[in-house]
C-alpha cells in the first residue's frame, strides 16, 4: 500500500499496489458491524469524484449501512416478503420456477450494486438459446419487478433492468373465425347442454377462466347484463382448482347481454335447476356452468369440449382463445369503434386492442371508404 499524503477533504484514499486508486466512506454501524462503501479507479481524481457522490448519497439517506445481498438472495426476499402478497398462486410458482432455473444459477452470484445492463443482455442472450421469446420477456419483468423493489428498500440507486430493452416479441399470428366460420360454430352448438357457454365466448370474448368462474350472482336476466368480477385458475402447485380476481380493474366489467345469449342463459338456468333437483348431490357454489353434480369445469375438460365440437363441425382447428379473438374481430368489423371492443374484452390498454387486431383494419377501411362515398357523394 502507498503512502501517499491524501489531500485536505479527500476522505480515506489509498493507492493499490497495481497503482489504482480507493476510497473508503464510513456508513456507519449496521447488526453489530461497521460497515464501508468502497470504490476504485484508475486515477486519484476519479476517485475524489466517486468519493464526493458516495458522499451526497450518505448524507442524502440513499447509501444504505447493510450488506448489499447477491441477486439470489435478493430474490428469495423479494419472493417471501412482496411478490406473495401480491401474486397469484399460479403466477407466484412460475416465478419462482424462473429464479430457481434460470436467474440464480446463471445471475445469482452477483450483487445487486454490482449487477449491469452488460449481465443482463448477456443473460437474455443465453437464455433466448434455450426458452421462447416471451418466456425471456418473462424473465425480464420478474427482474424489472423485483430489482424495483430494491430500488424502494434503498439497497441500489438504479435499476439496472430499466435500462435494458428485452428482446422484441414477434407479431403473433391472431387466427379468429370468419363471420360464416362464426356462424357455423353457432349452429354446432345448438342444442348442447353447454350452449349458452359457448355463446357467450363467441358473442362476448370471454376469456375461458372468465366464462368458467361465472356465478349466478353475476347475472341479471332481466336487466340483461353480465358481471366480470373474477376467474376460475388451476392452481400450479396443488393441482387444485380456485376461484381468484381478475387481474386488473379493467377486466372488471358489466356486459349487456345479447337477446340470443339472454335466452340461452334462461334456457340454461333451467337446465340446471332440473339437474340438481334430479342428482344425489349437488355441490351448490352458485356457478353459472358446472358439471352434472354442481362441482367447477375443469380447464383442460372444457378445452377437450371445444376441440370435439369444431371436430364434429368440420371447422379448422383453432386455440379456444382465438373464440375471444373473433368476438373482437366480429365487433370491430360490424364498426363498432375499438373503444368500445376495448371496454366489452377487458383489455388494460387501448393499444392492446389495436396492435392484436390490426388485421381487420383493411376490412375497417374500406367500409369507412363505402361510407365517406355514400355521405359525400350519395344523390339526395
Amino acid at each position: 500500500m502507498s503512502g501517499k499524503r491524501r489531500g485536505h477533504g479527500e476522505g480515506s484514499i489509498y493507492q493499490l499496489p497495481d497503482g489504482r486508486f480507493r476510497a473508503a466512506i464510513d456508513l456507519g454501524w449496521s447488526n453489530g458491524k461497521r460497515r464501508r462503501k468502497y470504490v476504485t479507479r484508475r486515477t486519484r481524481a476519479e476517485v475524489i469524484k466517486a468519493l464526493k457522490e458516495l458522499t451526497v448519497l450518505a448524507e442524502t439517506g440513499r447509501l444504505s449501512p447493510q450488506r448489499v445481498p447477491s441477486l439470489a438472495q435478493w430474490m428469495e426476499t423479494y419472493m417471501s416478503e412482496v411478490a406473495s402478497g401480491k401474486l397469484r398462486p399460479s403466477t407466484l410458482h412460475r416465478n419462482r420456477e424462473e429464479v430457481e432455473h434460470h436467474i440464480a444459477p446463471l445471475l445469482g452470484r452477483h450483487r445487486l450494486d454490482k449487477l449491469t445492463p452488460a449481465h443482463l443482455t448477456a443473460f437474455y442472450r443465453d437464455r433466448l438459446t434455450v426458452l421462447s421469446i416471451g418466456s425471456v420477456r418473462r424473465l425480464h419483468a420478474n427482474l424489472r419487478r423485483a430489482l424495483n423493489v430494491a430500488v424502494r428498500w434503498q439497497l441500489i440507486h438504479v435499476n439496472p433492468a430499466a435500462l435494458v430493452e428485452p428482446p422484441s416479441l414477434p407479431h403473433v399470428e391472431v387466427r379468429p373465425y370468419s363471420l360464416a366460420e362464426a356462424r357455423r360454430f353457432l349452429k354446432a352448438v345448438d342444442g348442447l347442454r353447454l350452449e349458452a357457454r359457448w355463446l357467450i365466448g363467441i358473442a362476448l370474448g370471454l376469456r375461458q377462466g372468465e366464462v368458467l368462474g361465472l356465478r349466478w350472482d353475476d347475472v341479471d336476466l332481466n336487466a340483461g347484463t353480465l358481471r366480470v368480477r373474477g376467474q376460475l385458475q388451476r392452481d400450479p402447485e396443488t393441482g387444485s382448482l380456485a376461484f381468484v380476481e381478475t387481474k386488473t380493474a379493467r377486466s372488471r366489467r358489466t356486459l349487456p347481454l345479447p337477446p340470443t345469449v339472454m335466452a340461452a342463459l334462461r334456457r340454461h338456468h333451467e337446465r340446471q335447476t332440473a339437474e340438481r333437483l334430479n342428482a344425489n348431490s349437488w355441490a351448490d357454489v352458485g356457478l353459472v356452468f358446472a358439471t352434472s353434480v354442481g362441482t367447477p369445469i375443469h380447464p383442460r375438460n372444457d378445452y377437450r369440449s371445444f376441440r370435439e365440437i369444431i371436430r364434429q363441425a368440420g371447422l379448422r382447428q383453432i386455440r379456444l382463445h382465438d373464440l375471444r379473438h373473433t368476438a373482437a374481430s366480429v365487433l370491430l368489423a360490424q364498426g363498432v369503434p375499438a373503444r368500445v371492443v376495448m371496454e366489452i374484452l377487458g383489455h388494460s390498454q387501448i393499444s392492446v386492442t389495436l396492435n392484436i387486431y390490426a388485421h381487420v383494419a383493411p376490412e375497417i377501411a374500406r367500409e369507412a371508404a363505402t361510407r365517406m362515398e355514400g355521405a359525400l357523394w350519395s344523390s339526395e
